[in-house]
């Protein structure tokens, strides 16, 4: 099972509803996940040094469904 918590408080606080029984003993590996505003940051450097015509000319591109095929 893989699941999201915040540490708070000492305590481990999963995002979503477990499906374990109370007092159940189980073993972890904690991950640091990825900060969203990381991930947001990156994203946004995406077009860095591009100018506005190449940004344009690249979400044109992106946007243009004709060339895309079902196969």
């Amino acid at each position: 099972m893989h699941i999201t918590a915040i540490y708070e408080n000492g305590v481990l606080k999963p995002l979503t509803p477990l499906n374990i029984p109370e007092h159940k003993r189980v073993s972890l590996i904690i991950e640091e996940a990825a900060e969203t505003a990381d991930i947001l940051s990156l994203a946004s450097a995406i077009y860095n040094g591009l100018s506005p015509a190449d940004i344009e000319d690249i979400e044109k591109t992106a946007l243009d469904r004709s060339s895309f095929s079902r196969y």
